[in-house]
């Protein structure tokens, strides 16, 4: 059983990434605190007695349910639609900790990027192009690699949060990836650019 101790400091160190991901999903800041409140809530009530261990694929499934209840209840058909302009582009050369979802914009904490402009007209044109083409992935797909490829869940988290076999998660994840890769592949980026 987890302590009050262990839950607070487990939702401490989930609530940025949980809101970033909550904000990517609804594309409205109050209403992604709302999820990401709702999600930690759900959470303290109905899962303080389970171990600590199992906190972050249970937090996750209750965040990804949260959302599609927002969803619901709004009727909104596209989910997790491009934030173009919702990134800071650009990144320091050897900075192996960069991360996506880092980059979305955020109150007070900003990050030292590269002021080379190709660089960074590279790497906005190729995150607008990633970010449609997230967009138009199925439901399904979108949150397993997401999950996956984004929150680096391994493929038995990634199936206990969607509620699916782990070949389900495989081949909503390989599917993903191939639809991405045409994408990028079509407006002439390939792994080598």
């Amino acid at each position: 059983m987890a302590s009050f101790q262990e839950i607070s400091k487990f939702l401490a160190s989930a609530e940025r990434r949980a809101f970033k991901q909550a904000v990517y999903a609804v594309q409205d800041d109050s209403a992604a605190l709302d999820v990401v409140q709702d999600a930690m809530l759900k959470l303290t009530e109905s899962y303080s007695d389970r171990p600590v261990e199992e906190l972050p694929p249970l937090f996750q499934r209750i965040l990804q349910n949260t959302i599609r209840d927002h969803y619901r209840r709004f009727k909104v058909r596209s989910a997790w639609t491009p934030l173009a302009g919702s990134f800071q582009r650009g990144v320091e050369e050897g900075d192996d900790d960069f991360d996506i979802l880092d980059s979305v914009e955020d109150s007070g904490e900003g990050r030292h990027f590269s002021m080379v402009p190709d660089l960074q007209l590279n790497q906005k044109q190729t995150l607008v192009l990633i970010e449609i083409a997230l967009q138009n992935l199925p439901p399904r797909q979108r949150e397993a690699f997401l999950l996956r490829y984004w929150e680096e869940r391994d493929v038995a988290e990634t199936a206990q949060i969607m509620g699916c076999s782990e070949g389900s998660v495989k081949a909503h994840c390989s599917r993903a990836v191939h639809a991405l890769a045409r994408v990028l592949a079509s407006q002439g980026l390939n792994d080598h650019g």
